[in-house]
């Protein structure tokens, strides 16, 4: 399994990935996030993949020497083998790279149940803000 940067030809298994773990509701927000982040800055949404195509994705997002996780997606068959802390930790080199100060994750009512996938790759919570359903968790 190897995490690389998301590519056009990628599009379809990408949705199949979304399609597998996301609600409705939720696929229809990532699928116009995917495509914002595509049309500022490609080299921050990026896919797993292993012999048998695309497994994850996860789309990351700088703004003001901030970088932000905005959602990791695995499919349901590839869960829990290390795949999404994988891509974390790649767009976190890319974070890096891009001479990131801080990470924020990004926690909506669609995603929370993840939170342990940030953590185990690290994270811890720093601040939930209830109102706006959002936790921003800073690396630890």
């Amino acid at each position: 399994m190897f995490v690389r940067s998301f590519q056009l030809s990628d599009y379809v298994a990408v949705t199949r990935v979304l399609q597998s773990v996301l609600s409705e509701d939720c696929y229809r927000e990532t699928i116009r996030a995917i495509a914002r982040q595509l049309s500022w800055d490609s080299e921050l949404v990026l896919v797993a993949e292993n012999e048998e195509g695309i497994v994850g994705v996860i789309i990351g997002t700088i703004d003001n020497n901030t970088g932000y996780y905005y959602r990791i997606a695995v499919h349901t068959d590839h869960q829990r083998k290390g795949i999404g802390k994988a891509m974390i930790q790649a767009l976190k080199q890319r974070f890096g790279q891009r001479k990131v100060k801080k990470i924020y994750i990004t926690i909506d009512e669609h995603n929370e149940p993840i939170l342990p996938v940030y953590e185990s790759a690290g994270y811890v919570q720093a601040d939930f803000n209830k109102p706006l359903k959002q936790l921003s968790i800073v690396n630890g």
